[in-house]
């Protein structure tokens, strides 16, 4: 798997000076009473109809070193209405223009189409896999179902909250960190199971607004390999 590939595996779908994820998920869990309390991912997730973001994102390996660099966008219309897309930044750490990865959820299907490997594979949402970022943004899969959280404090002016799946086996990643400014998510910290550690920064946050419905349908482009079948 290119490194781009693993970009958009941590998300389908980003270091700041505070504990990793790896960290915080070796700290002992609270009571459950204190998990079950909304958390700002909670409250925000109730309020929300549709986000539409722009991003940046970086990877680094398990020792700390820089792996890749992308920048890109988020789309969501919920519920179970997603677009992911991923694009590579030219540089030592970026990539080739035209390169990287999109992965949309139209609400049956979940297409995730790498433009390196001019590949599309697609998954019903009910054989997809459960705990990704995008699908938890979504509402296409209830979070406390899916999703352990717990408050995680207060750093670099963001309010943070660290979730795990319940389910390791059908995850995306290890970990996360959402990091609120005033209650808007400004912030992910992710980590797979290599020990990969993606952050994504949020700007041009845009909440309950219009998105246009063709951002959240795909066709496979011609002549590209399509691997599954889609649900009708």
């Amino acid at each position: 798997m290119s490194n781009s590939s693993c970009l958009a595996a941590l998300l389908a779908a980003a270091a700041l000076g505070l504990a990793t994820p790896a960290i915080a998920a070796r700290e002992p869990a609270p009571p459950s009473r204190a998990q079950a309390a909304p958390t700002e991912l909670d409250r925000f997730l109730a309020h929300l109809s549709t986000l539409d973001v722009r991003f940046r994102q970086t990877l680094v390996d398990a020792h700390g070193a820089e792996i890749s660099r992308s920048s890109g966008t988020l789309i969501v219309e919920r519920p179970g209405r997603f677009r992911w897309d991923v694009h590579p930044l030219a540089g030592k750490a970026g990539g080739a223009a035209g390169a990287g990865q999109l992965m949309v959820g139209d609400g049956r299907n979940v297409w995730f189409y790498d433009r390196d490997l001019q590949q599309v594979t697609v998954r019903p949402v009910s054989a997809a896999l459960s705990a990704t970022p995008a699908m938890l943004l979504s509402g296409t899969v209830d979070v406390r179902q899916h999703f352990k959280e717990r408050p995680a404090g207060r750093r670099e002016g963001l309010d943070w909250v660290f979730v795990e799946p319940r389910d390791p086996s059908g995850a995306d990643f290890r970990d996360a960190l959402f990091g609120f400014e005033h209650g808007t998510l400004e912030r992910m910290i992710l980590e797979d199971t290599l020990g990969q550690v993606a952050t994504v920064v949020f700007q041009h946050v845009e909440v309950n607004v219009p998105v246009a419905a063709k951002l959240l349908t795909f066709s496979p482009p011609p002549g590209v390999d399509v691997i599954g079948t889609p649900a009708r």
